[in-house]
């Protein structure tokens, strides 16, 4: 039996990849793993059997057999060691890979999360317009810290490693915001992780749950 992901019925991203289902569904496809999806609404996201899986309250969930996981690092963790393709064979290089899976959700991620609630969430409130410079920059200084350790390398320890997967979805949240094109070399990483064949099936196939179109496969991306 193939593994099971769970994923918005209905997507607050409308489409656009930033869920963190796609996070699974990329490594998944990078490794050539079939795969099942199971939507869920917010509400069957607070009831008890989803709890089960997830005691959070989110998705994605990631099923295999009498195995159950959640949180996107700890999955996509599972699959790369499960499957060849993510994880270098070289232990020093496979341990460098791991650092960055968690470097990318426990340092860059959580100033980038921040801007996108002060965004959304705080808006409205009358500091929002004197905060919101604060967060930009604690967004920036992680981005120039990390575009100067990247340099003009393709991926961060030579062949694309499941820490680029993870650091690369991070990135792609700071997308429409602009902030990436102060940084050229980001922005070419990025687009170089959106072009992989492995990625855009993943895009597409969390694209149809929104607008109800199945994706065909493109010639080469079996």
């Amino acid at each position: 039996m193939p593994p099971i992901i769970t994923a918005f019925e209905q997507s607050p991203d409308r489409g656009q990849g930033l869920a963190r289902d796609m996070r699974v569904r990329w490594a998944l496809e990078e490794v050539g793993q079939p795969y099942e999806v199971r939507l869920v609404s917010f509400r069957a996201m607070k009831e008890p059997a989803h709890l089960a899986l997830h005691p959070f309250g989110q998705i994605p969930t990631y099923e295999e057999g009498d195995l159950a996981l959640f949180e996107t690092g700890a999955i996509a963790f599972h699959i790369a060691e499960r499957h060849a393709g993510l994880l270098p064979e070289d232990a020093n290089a496979r341990a460098h890979a791991v650092m960055w899976m968690f470097a990318s959700v426990n340092t860059v991620e959580p100033p980038i999360l921040e801007l996108a609630n002060a965004k959304l969430l705080e808006g409205d409130k009358p500091w929002s317009m004197e905060r919101l410079p604060l967060v930009e920059e604690r967004v920036r200084t992680r981005l120039k810290q990390f575009s100067a350790h990247l340099g003009n390398a393709d991926w961060l320890d030579g062949a694309f490693s499941a820490g680029d997967l993870m650091m690369v979805s991070v990135l792609l949240r700071l997308k429409s915001s602009g902030m990436l094109d102060e940084y050229p070399n980001l922005s070419a990483y990025v687009a170089r992780g959106e072009a992989r064949p492995a990625y855009r099936r993943a895009f597409a196939d969390q694209l149809a749950v929104f607008t109800g179109k199945r994706p065909g496969r493109e010639e080469g991306d079996a």
